[in-house]
Protein backbone atom coordinates (compact mmCIF):
# COMPACT_ATOMS: atom_id res chain seq x y z
CA UNK A 1 0.00 0.00 0.00
CA UNK A 2 1.25 3.49 -0.90
CA UNK A 3 1.10 6.06 1.88
CA UNK A 4 1.42 9.83 1.81
CA UNK A 5 2.41 11.68 4.97
CA UNK A 6 2.13 15.43 4.59
CA UNK A 7 1.61 18.51 6.72
CA UNK A 8 -0.14 21.57 5.31
CA UNK A 9 0.18 25.23 6.39
CA UNK A 10 -1.27 28.56 5.33
CA UNK A 11 1.30 30.92 3.81
CA UNK A 12 1.48 34.22 5.69
CA UNK A 13 3.96 36.29 3.63
CA UNK A 14 5.52 36.49 0.18
CA UNK A 15 9.11 35.96 1.35
CA UNK A 16 8.96 32.36 0.07
CA UNK A 17 9.02 33.69 -3.50
CA UNK A 18 12.75 34.48 -3.17
CA UNK A 19 13.48 30.82 -2.37
CA UNK A 20 11.65 29.09 -5.27
CA UNK A 21 13.82 26.64 -7.24
CA UNK A 22 11.21 25.71 -9.86
CA UNK A 23 7.50 25.96 -10.56
CA UNK A 24 4.91 23.86 -12.40
CA UNK A 25 1.39 24.52 -13.65
CA UNK A 26 -1.28 22.11 -12.40
CA UNK A 27 -4.81 21.43 -13.62
CA UNK A 28 -6.82 18.77 -11.91
CA UNK A 29 -10.35 17.51 -11.62
CA UNK A 30 -12.22 14.80 -9.79
CA UNK A 31 -13.97 11.83 -11.38
CA UNK A 32 -15.23 10.51 -8.08
CA UNK A 33 -15.46 11.62 -4.50
CA UNK A 34 -17.03 9.31 -1.96
CA UNK A 35 -16.63 8.79 1.81
CA UNK A 36 -13.63 6.44 1.37
CA UNK A 37 -11.67 7.81 -1.60
CA UNK A 38 -11.33 10.42 -4.32
CA UNK A 39 -10.23 9.73 -7.88
CA UNK A 40 -8.61 12.62 -9.71
CA UNK A 41 -6.99 13.43 -13.02
CA UNK A 42 -4.02 15.79 -12.84
CA UNK A 43 -1.93 17.46 -15.51
CA UNK A 44 1.43 18.79 -14.31
CA UNK A 45 2.98 20.81 -17.14
CA UNK A 46 2.97 18.12 -19.88
CA UNK A 47 2.62 14.99 -17.68
CA UNK A 48 -0.68 13.42 -16.66
CA UNK A 49 -1.67 11.10 -13.81
CA UNK A 50 -4.63 9.26 -12.40
CA UNK A 51 -4.58 9.51 -8.62
CA UNK A 52 -6.60 7.61 -6.03
CA UNK A 53 -6.42 9.03 -2.53
CA UNK A 54 -8.00 7.83 0.71
CA UNK A 55 -10.36 10.27 2.42
CA UNK A 56 -8.86 9.88 5.87
CA UNK A 57 -8.64 13.18 7.73
CA UNK A 58 -5.13 13.73 9.03
CA UNK A 59 -1.52 13.79 7.93
CA UNK A 60 -1.33 10.15 6.74
CA UNK A 61 -3.42 8.90 3.82
CA UNK A 62 -3.41 6.05 1.33
CA UNK A 63 -2.44 7.24 -2.15
CA UNK A 64 -1.89 5.58 -5.53
CA UNK A 65 -0.74 7.40 -8.66
CA UNK A 66 -0.44 6.16 -12.25
CA UNK A 67 0.80 7.90 -15.40
CA UNK A 68 -1.78 8.22 -18.19
CA UNK A 69 -1.56 9.71 -21.70
CA UNK A 70 -1.78 13.51 -21.73
CA UNK A 71 -4.51 13.50 -24.40
CA UNK A 72 -6.67 11.18 -22.27
CA UNK A 73 -6.22 13.45 -19.24
CA UNK A 74 -7.22 16.53 -21.25
CA UNK A 75 -10.37 14.78 -22.48
CA UNK A 76 -11.26 13.54 -18.99
CA UNK A 77 -10.81 17.03 -17.50
CA UNK A 78 -13.03 18.61 -20.13
CA UNK A 79 -15.76 15.95 -20.29
CA UNK A 80 -16.02 13.84 -17.12
CA UNK A 81 -14.52 15.77 -14.20
CA UNK A 82 -16.85 17.75 -11.98
CA UNK A 83 -16.41 21.53 -12.20
CA UNK A 84 -14.75 23.62 -11.05
CA UNK A 85 -11.29 22.32 -11.86
CA UNK A 86 -8.39 23.03 -9.52
CA UNK A 87 -5.87 25.33 -11.18
CA UNK A 88 -2.68 26.21 -9.39
CA UNK A 89 1.01 26.91 -9.68
CA UNK A 90 3.14 24.67 -7.50
CA UNK A 91 6.43 26.19 -6.41
CA UNK A 92 9.22 23.98 -4.98
CA UNK A 93 11.47 25.24 -2.21
CA UNK A 94 14.33 23.43 -0.47
CA UNK A 95 14.25 24.44 3.18
CA UNK A 96 16.16 22.88 6.11
CA UNK A 97 16.56 19.52 4.39
CA UNK A 98 12.97 19.22 3.15
CA UNK A 99 11.25 20.06 -0.12
CA UNK A 100 8.33 22.37 0.50
CA UNK A 101 5.56 22.71 -2.09
CA UNK A 102 3.80 26.07 -2.13
CA UNK A 103 0.50 25.92 -4.02
CA UNK A 104 -0.72 29.24 -5.36
CA UNK A 105 -4.32 28.71 -6.48
CA UNK A 106 -6.02 30.35 -9.46
CA UNK A 107 -9.54 30.44 -10.87
CA UNK A 108 -12.28 29.77 -8.31
CA UNK A 109 -9.66 29.41 -5.56
CA UNK A 110 -7.67 32.58 -6.38
CA UNK A 111 -6.09 34.08 -3.27
CA UNK A 112 -5.44 30.81 -1.45
CA UNK A 113 -1.76 29.95 -0.90
CA UNK A 114 -0.88 26.77 1.00
CA UNK A 115 2.49 25.15 1.77
CA UNK A 116 2.95 21.39 2.16
CA UNK A 117 5.85 19.28 3.31
CA UNK A 118 5.99 15.50 2.84
CA UNK A 119 7.43 13.47 5.70
CA UNK A 120 8.77 9.95 6.15
CA UNK A 121 6.95 9.48 9.47
CA UNK A 122 3.87 11.16 10.93
CA UNK A 123 5.77 12.38 14.01
CA UNK A 124 8.94 13.42 12.14
CA UNK A 125 10.49 16.68 13.33
CA UNK A 126 11.04 19.43 10.76
CA UNK A 127 11.83 23.14 10.73
CA UNK A 128 8.95 25.48 9.90
CA UNK A 129 9.83 28.37 7.54
CA UNK A 130 8.95 31.88 8.73
CA UNK A 131 6.46 32.24 5.85
CA UNK A 132 4.44 29.21 7.03
CA UNK A 133 1.64 30.07 9.44
CA UNK A 134 -1.33 28.18 10.83
CA UNK A 135 -1.34 24.43 10.27
CA UNK A 136 -4.41 23.24 8.35
CA UNK A 137 -3.51 19.55 7.91
CA UNK A 138 -6.60 18.47 9.85
CA UNK A 139 -9.01 20.92 8.18
CA UNK A 140 -10.77 19.17 5.26
CA UNK A 141 -11.90 22.45 3.67
CA UNK A 142 -8.27 22.93 2.51
CA UNK A 143 -8.17 19.57 0.69
CA UNK A 144 -8.22 20.05 -3.07
CA UNK A 145 -11.25 17.79 -3.45
CA UNK A 146 -13.19 20.01 -1.03
CA UNK A 147 -12.07 23.15 -2.87
CA UNK A 148 -13.99 21.87 -5.90
CA UNK A 149 -17.14 21.59 -3.79
CA UNK A 150 -16.74 24.86 -1.88
CA UNK A 151 -14.18 27.09 -3.65
CA UNK A 152 -12.14 29.62 -1.70
CA UNK A 153 -13.76 32.60 -3.47
CA UNK A 154 -17.08 31.60 -1.83
CA UNK A 155 -15.64 31.62 1.70
CA UNK A 156 -16.58 34.44 4.03
CA UNK A 157 -13.85 36.67 5.46
CA UNK A 158 -14.29 34.84 8.78
CA UNK A 159 -13.66 31.48 7.08
CA UNK A 160 -10.49 32.84 5.45
CA UNK A 161 -9.06 34.03 8.78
Amino acid sequence: MATEIERKFLVISDTWRLQVQRSEQFRQGYLSNNPTASVRIRIENDQANLNIKGMTIGVTRTEYEYAIPLKDAQELLSTLCLPPLIEKTRHYIDYAGKVWEVDEFHGDNQGLVVAEVELNEANEAFELPDWAGKEVSLEPRYYNVRLTQYPYRQWSDAEKA
